[in-house]
């Protein structure tokens, strides 16, 4: 983050500033803030903010000290009254008192202030129920080619993750890459009040969240707050100009060109999308390869992308990247070149391990929703087809937040595993028995699937029956934790291929405390 002194963050966010007994207040005011400002004292680092939110079941003042000794200089905090015990501390350590104990919207009013001051920052805002992360890090790759950018790994993109996400940025940066979730009305449109998008990227509409939002057209309306909130196109000067980069093979993302003032890219493999792609084929490795085909001053261009990501689903993903590397003026040589280079960057999303006895584990156990589920399900068969005498297991946990639709999604997901013949289909937990009763219930069925009630079954499981060969998918929403198993089984993993991370560290969701993450909203 930019510098900023204490006594503009507290008028900032409107809180009142303390500190040690004897220190002058001008002086305290004029202590500058010059690292990270950060919420997990882990990630506390010389001249860091830490804003210490109270918690259930971390409160904030706890890891004051462990946040003083990483090097921050000082902390945001509420009144004494919201945390657990009167915090010890307070009085020795500058702190800016949030006076309405509202550390969420104080971030929200210190990350637009601190923007508003970088007009040189770039946003790109991109949402969707499904890819956004892995489009982020791809649309981070490509920028990264013109200048300095902010895209940091995992899914910040809620209403704590995204201000935190805005604040890694300085004067250097050039392009803010701003992953933006929902699981309401009005919530994208509050993130693009703290960091206004340039660019709009929207990738898809499907149910994840449904049941928060109760219905499809209700994700829709909410994905497309991001496309309503870009400048107009036209303006004199066109590096400001709105730009909605929209999927051309979803009918309700395409339908978002009538909600934006800014000019209309649409990408996917429809004949009227300005990029697109051209000769899809699935490797037996389950990536894809395809010709990026587009069109500028020069006539139709043409270039061939080889994925190094899994799954014919990042097809659309890398189209969207492109499309805004395009539009920002790289050349297609080089998102070509970039695109086929990209490696997973954020973790748990179908990366790719080795067993030390050969078993192959499809790790993309970060998140979970009937698109998402459909789509690993489709590249674990295409995996397994190219080797002769392997079995595909599909260890499958729960989606969460899916409302009154719950039973009906999952028992389709069985259903879909029997169809495109998994060998093996493992549901984990009560909230999964569905994905075994709509195995069992297929015509074809024949006995592949089976309910087990924990992790701990389902390792068990699949170590007694996996063998050298076999392809091991590992996917559920965030809260199950089947990374624990994708680690378990890979424990002795073998080292060479480079694509696994499987780091057991703190994970991206949960509610806001102090050592909570990020938090991943779809």
């Amino acid at each position: 983050m930019s510098p900023h002194n204490l006594g503009w963050i507290a008028h900032t966010v409107g809180g009142t500033l303390s500190g040690p007994p004897g220190v002058p207040q001008d002086e305290l005011a004029g202590l500058e803030v010059t690292g990270p400002v950060v919420f997990d004292s882990r990630d506390a680092a010389p001249g860091a903010l830490f804003a210490a939110f109270p918690g259930a079941c971390a409160d904030g003042p706890e890891f004051v000290r462990d946040a003083l000794a990483r090097g921050a200089v000082a902390v945001l905090a509420a009144p004494d009254d919201a945390y657990r015990a009167p915090w010890a501390g307070r009085g020795t350590v500058p702190t800016v008192t949030v006076a309405d104990g509202d550390l969420l919207r104080a971030l929200s009013a210190l990350a637009r202030a601190h923007l508003a001051l970088l007009p040189r920052t770039t946003v790109i805002g991109l949402t969707g129920s499904a890819g956004k992360t892995t489009t982020k890090d791809l649309i981070g790759r490509l920028v990264r080619e013109l200048g300095p950018t902010v895209a940091p790994k995992g899914s910040f993109n809620n209403e704590l993750g995204f201000p935190i996400t805005a604040l890694r940025t300085d004067e250097d940066t050039r392009y803010l890459v701003a992953e933006m979730g929902a699981r309401g009305i009005g919530h994208i449109t509050h993130l693009t009040t703290i960091a206004p998008p340039r660019i709009g990227v929207v990738l898809n509409v499907g149910s994840a969240h449904l049941g928060a939002f109760g219905s499809v057209e209700a994700i829709a309306e909410a994905k497309g707050e991001l496309v309503a909130a870009v400048p107009e196109a036209g303006n004199c000067n066109p590096d400001r100009d709105g730009v909605a980069i929209l999927n051309a093979d979803d009918p309700r993302v395409r339908a978002m060109a009538a909600r934006t003032k800014g000019r209309v890219v649409l990408f996917g493999e429809a004949p009227d999308a300005a990029v697109r792609a051209e000769k899809v084929r699935i490797g037996p490795d389950g990536r894809a390869c395809f010709t990026l085909t587009y069109r500028d001053g020069d006539g139709p261009q043409r270039h061939p992308v080889t994925l190094r990501l899994v799954g014919e689903h990042q097809v659309a993903n890398a189209l969207a990247a492109a499309a805004t590397g395009l539009e920002l003026g790289l050349s297609g040589e080089t998102v070509a070149k970039v695109l086929s280079a990209a490696e997973p960057d954020s973790k748990w999303r179908m990366a790719i391990g080795e067993s030390a006895d050969g078993v192959t584990i499809v790790n993309d156990a970060y998140n979970a929703n009937p698109e998402s589920m459909r789509a690993a399900l489709k590249t674990l068969a295409t995996m397994t087809r190219s080797r002769p005498g392997a079995r595909s297991w599909a260890v499958l946990g729960p989606m969460g937040e899916l409302g009154a639709a719950a039973a009906v999604e999952h028992d389709a997901i069985g259903r879909l595993a029997v169809r495109l013949n998994i060998s093996q289909t493992v549901a984990v937990g009560a909230g999964a028995a569905a994905i075994h009763s709509g195995a069992s219930m297929e015509g074809s069925y024949d006995g592949e699937s089976v309910a087990v009630p924990d992790v701990d079954a389902a390792l068990a499981f699949v170590r007694s029956g996996a063998r050298p060969g076999d392809v091991v998918l590992v996917k559920a929403s965030r809260y199950v934790g089947l990374e624990s198993l994708a680690a378990a089984l890979l424990e002795r993993a073998a080292s060479g291929n480079g694509h696994g991370d499987f780091d057991l560290g703190a994970g991206d969701g949960g509610a806001p405390q102090a050592r909570g993450a990020g938090g991943d909203v779809r």
